[in-house]
């Protein structure tokens, strides 16, 4: 995936300025897609020149003008191109799990506290997408919403982001206490 149909996703319900759409990858697209706004902003730069995308400039009063963006024909066109394609499977590339798969060649005290931190994140990003899950469905069950919501997309992308981050916290907590355990073991020994 490019990240060209992360944006045209993003902008697909609705015209974002440069600024809004580096907010919601932030708070939505980030669960699958991370991209710095530099990036975004050179994307919508080149999505807007190959015609998937076309901006408006909207003039304000005690702000800068901004430009907002939305899909073109082309560039729904091009969602459903994409969409069509055959998707390959997806693999972990993580730093963390690298420095794991060392724990029984350094010394752990460092590890423990990159777990830690790693897991508090996790648990940040768990308190978020439940808060985001709850703002989409308002007062529905989730069921009622999966059901009968009007933008279901975005609630199930949410849905799997949390189960990301709730998997992380636990294999980080897990990690945490088994290293520990075994470091005061081996201080007993």
């Amino acid at each position: 995936m490019a990240l060209r149909h992360a944006v045209l996703a993003a902008l697909l319900n609705e015209e974002l300025s440069g600024y809004q759409l580096a907010k919601a990858f932030d708070t939505g697209v980030a669960n699958f897609w991370h991209a710095l706004p530099q990036q975004l902003y050179a994307e919508l730069t080149r999505l807007e020149s190959d015609g998937l995308i076309t901006g408006r400039e909207v003039v304000q009063d005690t702000r800068p003008n901004k430009r907002l963006f939305r899909v073109t024909d082309a560039g729904t066109a091009e969602m459903e191109r994409f969409t069509a394609a055959a998707t390959k499977p997806s693999f972990i590339r993580d730093d963390l799990l690298v420095k794991v798969q060392a724990a029984d060649h350094v010394d752990t005290g460092e590890l423990i506290a990159q777990l830690t931190e790693r897991a508090a994140f996790a648990r940040a990003k768990v308190e978020l997408f439940g808060s985001l899950l709850h703002t989409m469905r308002g007062d529905r069950t989730e069921e009622d919403h999966l059901r009968h919501g009007e933008r279901i997309g975005p609630y199930l992308t949410c849905l799997r982001g949390l189960a990301f981050e709730q998997e992380n916290r636990d294999w980080c907590e897990r990690s945490v206490a088994i290293l520990n355990e075994r470091r005061s073991a081996r201080a007993r020994a």
